[in-house]
């Protein structure tokens, strides 16, 4: 019986585990039905109440106008100063350096007196020299006293009037020997002190002749040794001289190379300093062929101009610092060929230096004006963003809707650039704030006061953790 009774429990069991399966997706539907009107009213209160919170005020942006005005058209090239003369002072004597008379690194004028090299013997060598020319001129001076000449010409004078006696005793004799009154011997006797007188004669004028050239040429000889004298005279004081070294320029003199004391000139001329004109200064720069062209045309076209229009290529000077030089330049020079590695032409410009506030050495750029851009559009250079190469701004338009341009821009100008496409001039532009505008958002366009820039110091502290606060809730917004 129990078996039996047990045998029905079971059955019993297995068929109510089987009605409660059937049974259980039925009540769970029941549920949801009785459930789902409750969330879908949590839902939309919490819509509701989202939509009765504040909307977000729109970002604040600075903005700026486009304008339009008239630019020049600039070109900026690498350059370096470069003196237009550099002059070497040099000690042309072997001296001891004895005094130096300047200050290095200042400017000296020209026939200044630099240094001095000991004279000792440079003056003992120009008093020799001296007294070897006073030799000279009494070597002269007895060379045209000679009395040889003058001698010969007596002698010579003596032999024609002997030989002139001879002759008249000839004529004399011969009618008396011819009539037997005088022996022939006499006769013979004259003719032959005739022949001697005659030979004589030639004797006298061959040594005259000797006394002239040798006359002549100890003349020549003794001015020679004169000439060579004073040639000397003037080498010794001209090495005298080189014992004072003046500045050979006005301009700015280096560091000394040689101290006093040392032994200078010993062999070879020693460099002592360096001296540079800078006032004016030359700048020299390359330009490539293209631009080369685009100068010469402009300066054709200029020079074609009336004399009260023509007008020079503006040529500026920005130093390292990027300050602008205080004068203006003018293009004097090039180079006579264009490089072939390079491709480029050397050009030399000229700077007024008078305060000497450039150097030989210095790097900068030169600017060249080198025409106008009548009417152009200039756009801040903050408000231009690039993605991918493409340049655009972003613009506030009416209801203070941003909205996206893309903008092609050229030259530069005074911290804008020149849009050529995209812009037409009196557009209202964003500068500051880009990250807060999107376009098609509306933002509170404002312009920088400059209340707000004397103020931001005072409250600096403030503004920086309001300016985190702002990064943190934008942060989180996005």
């Amino acid at each position: 019986m129990n078996d039996g009774t047990t045998m029905n429990t079971g059955v019993a069991q297995q068929r109510a585990r089987r009605t409660l399966t059937r049974a259980l997706p039925l009540t769970l539907a029941l549920v949801m039905v009785m459930v789902l009107p409750l969330l879908t009213g949590c839902g939309d209160e919490a819509a509701a109440e989202k939509n009765r919170q504040p909307a977000r005020p729109p970002a604040s942006v600075v903005v700026a106008t486009v304008r339009t005005e008239d630019v020049p058209v600039i070109r900026d090239f690498v350059a370096r100063t470069e003196a237009k003369e550099t002059i070497v002072v040099q000690a042309r004597v072997e001296a001891i350096l004895a005094s130096m008379h300047f200050e290095e690194g200042r400017p000296v004028k020209k026939g200044q007196l630099l240094y001095e090299l000991d004279k000792s013997t440079f003056t003992a060598e120009v008093n020799a020299a001296k007294a070897t020319l006073a030799q000279a001129q009494a070597d002269v001076k007895l060379a045209n006293e000679q009395v040889s000449v003058r001698a010969a010409e007596a002698g010579l004078t003596q032999a024609k009037a002997s030989q002139k006696k001879t002759e008249q005793d000839v004529a004399r004799l011969r009618p008396l020997a011819a009539e037997d009154a005088v022996p022939q011997q006499d006769l013979d006797t004259a003719i032959a002190a005739n022949e001697v007188a005659a030979a004589e004669i030639q004797v006298q004028e061959a040594t005259l002749k000797n006394a002239h050239i040798s006359e002549e040429v100890g003349i020549l000889m003794a001015e020679a040794q004169l000439e060579k004298a004073k040639a000397a005279l003037v080498l010794a004081e001209l090495d005298l001289s080189y014992c004072t070294i003046t500045c050979p320029i006005d301009g700015l003199i280096g560091r000394t190379d040689v101290s006093v004391g040392n032994l200078v000139g010993r062999g070879e001329a020693t460099q002592l300093a360096e001296v540079s004109l800078i006032d004016p200064m030359w700048c020299t720069f390359a330009i490539s062929e293209v631009e080369f062209l685009q100068l010469t045309r402009i300066a054709a076209e200029r020079k074609a101009e009336p004399g009260s229009a023509r007008r020079e290529i503006g040529v500026s000077l920005l130093l390292a610092d990027d300050s602008v030089y205080a004068h203006e330049g003018v293009i004097i020079t090039s180079e006579r060929a264009v490089d072939i590695e390079t491709g480029t032409l050397q050009l030399v410009c000229q700077f007024p230096n008078p305060d000497g506030a450039l150097r030989p050495g210095q790097f900068g750029r030169v600017r060249l004006t080198i025409g106008t851009l009548e009417g152009a559009v200039l756009v801040p250079q903050k408000a231009i963003t690039e993605r991918q190469g493409v340049k655009s701004v972003l613009v506030v338009g009416e209801g203070n809707k941003v909205a996206l341009k893309t903008v092609q821009v050229s030259e530069r100008h005074e911290g804008s650039f020149v849009v050529e496409k995209g812009l037409e001039g009196g557009e209202t532009v964003i500068i500051e704030g880009l990250q807060k505008a999107q376009p098609g958002s509306i933002v509170k366009p404002t312009t920088k006061a400059a209340s707000a820039e004397v103020e931001r110091p005072r409250n600096e502290g403030s503004d920086r953790k309001k300016s985190a606060d702002e990064e943190s809730s934008d942060g989180g917004d996005k």
